[in-house]
């Protein structure tokens, strides 16, 4: 398989989605927040076990 036909093949594959990969029930705000919010909490488990420094 050559790169040109892989390149073809993925911007035909693009190409067809309908509505752009998005569902209706994802909110982009509660998507990022909980994400932070998940961040965050490792963060700060990963300081509580490094008190030693």
């Amino acid at each position: 398989m050559s790169l040109h036909s892989t390149a073809l093949n993925l911007v035909s594959l693009a190409e067809g989605a309908e509505h752009g990969g998005n569902h209706e029930s994802l909110n982009p705000y509660v998507t990022g927040g909980g994400a932070l919010l998940a961040l965050l909490l490792l963060l700060w488990v990963t300081t509580r076990f490094n008190r030693d420094r």
